[in-house]
Protein backbone atom coordinates (compact mmCIF):
# COMPACT_ATOMS: atom_id res chain seq x y z
CA UNK A 1 0.00 0.00 0.00
CA UNK A 2 1.59 3.41 -1.03
CA UNK A 3 1.75 5.93 2.03
CA UNK A 4 -0.72 8.25 0.06
CA UNK A 5 -3.62 5.50 0.74
CA UNK A 6 -6.37 7.25 2.37
CA UNK A 7 -6.43 5.58 5.49
CA UNK A 8 -2.40 5.95 5.83
CA UNK A 9 -3.26 9.83 5.07
CA UNK A 10 -5.34 10.00 8.27
CA UNK A 11 -2.74 8.29 10.54
CA UNK A 12 -0.45 10.79 9.21
CA UNK A 13 -2.29 13.60 10.12
CA UNK A 14 -2.56 12.70 13.67
CA UNK A 15 1.10 11.92 14.06
CA UNK A 16 2.21 15.66 12.42
CA UNK A 17 -0.01 16.61 15.49
CA UNK A 18 2.50 15.04 18.17
CA UNK A 19 4.65 18.15 19.57
CA UNK A 20 8.34 18.10 19.38
CA UNK A 21 9.41 16.36 22.92
CA UNK A 22 6.77 14.09 22.97
CA UNK A 23 5.71 10.57 22.28
CA UNK A 24 2.16 8.47 21.38
CA UNK A 25 2.03 5.09 20.84
CA UNK A 26 0.52 3.17 18.11
CA UNK A 27 -2.61 2.27 19.50
CA UNK A 28 -3.43 5.50 20.64
CA UNK A 29 -2.75 6.75 16.97
CA UNK A 30 -5.14 4.05 15.83
CA UNK A 31 -7.62 5.75 17.86
CA UNK A 32 -7.16 9.25 17.21
CA UNK A 33 -7.24 8.07 13.58
CA UNK A 34 -10.47 6.21 13.78
CA UNK A 35 -9.18 3.05 13.42
CA UNK A 36 -9.30 1.67 17.05
CA UNK A 37 -7.57 -1.60 18.01
CA UNK A 38 -5.14 -1.38 14.83
CA UNK A 39 -1.98 -0.34 16.21
CA UNK A 40 -0.41 -2.41 13.47
CA UNK A 41 -1.98 -0.38 10.76
CA UNK A 42 -0.49 2.37 12.21
CA UNK A 43 2.88 0.75 11.87
CA UNK A 44 2.26 -0.59 8.61
CA UNK A 45 1.51 3.15 7.72
CA UNK A 46 4.50 4.70 9.24
CA UNK A 47 7.02 1.50 7.88
CA UNK A 48 5.42 3.10 4.37
CA UNK A 49 6.51 6.44 4.71
CA UNK A 50 8.99 7.58 2.05
CA UNK A 51 12.36 9.09 2.78
CA UNK A 52 12.66 12.58 3.66
CA UNK A 53 8.73 12.58 4.12
CA UNK A 54 7.46 15.28 7.05
CA UNK A 55 5.92 12.93 9.07
CA UNK A 56 7.18 12.64 12.63
CA UNK A 57 7.25 8.77 12.45
CA UNK A 58 10.27 8.84 15.45
CA UNK A 59 7.71 10.21 18.37
CA UNK A 60 5.39 6.90 17.70
CA UNK A 61 6.27 4.34 20.72
CA UNK A 62 4.45 0.49 21.83
CA UNK A 63 2.30 0.67 24.53
CA UNK A 64 5.43 -0.22 26.91
CA UNK A 65 7.50 2.92 26.18
CA UNK A 66 9.65 1.48 24.04
CA UNK A 67 11.26 1.50 20.58
CA UNK A 68 9.76 -1.19 18.72
CA UNK A 69 12.32 -3.69 17.27
CA UNK A 70 12.12 -3.08 12.96
CA UNK A 71 13.30 -5.67 10.84
CA UNK A 72 16.39 -3.34 9.42
CA UNK A 73 19.34 -3.18 11.82
CA UNK A 74 19.74 0.23 13.55
CA UNK A 75 16.80 1.74 12.68
CA UNK A 76 15.70 1.38 16.67
CA UNK A 77 19.18 3.52 17.37
CA UNK A 78 18.06 5.73 14.97
CA UNK A 79 14.75 6.64 16.58
CA UNK A 80 16.11 6.74 20.22
CA UNK A 81 18.85 9.11 18.97
CA UNK A 82 16.08 11.62 17.24
CA UNK A 83 13.71 11.31 20.55
CA UNK A 84 16.87 11.80 22.50
CA UNK A 85 17.92 14.59 19.95
CA UNK A 86 14.14 16.33 21.08
CA UNK A 87 14.61 15.99 24.64
CA UNK A 88 13.00 12.77 25.59
CA UNK A 89 14.80 10.86 28.15
CA UNK A 90 15.16 6.41 27.94
CA UNK A 91 15.31 4.85 31.62
CA UNK A 92 18.22 2.59 31.99
CA UNK A 93 15.61 -0.36 30.80
CA UNK A 94 14.83 1.30 27.18
CA UNK A 95 12.33 3.20 28.54
CA UNK A 96 10.50 6.33 28.08
CA UNK A 97 8.05 7.37 30.98
CA UNK A 98 4.45 7.86 29.09
CA UNK A 99 3.26 9.43 32.27
CA UNK A 100 5.82 12.55 31.64
CA UNK A 101 6.27 12.53 27.80
CA UNK A 102 2.94 10.61 26.51
CA UNK A 103 0.98 13.50 23.82
CA UNK A 104 -2.13 14.09 25.54
CA UNK A 105 -4.54 15.99 22.75
CA UNK A 106 -7.25 18.27 23.97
Amino acid sequence: MSDSAPGYRRIYRVVRRIPRGSVATYGQIAGLAGIPRQARQVGYALHALRRGSDVPWQRVINAKGEVSERSTPGCEGLQRAALESEGVIFDMRGRVDLGRYQWRPR
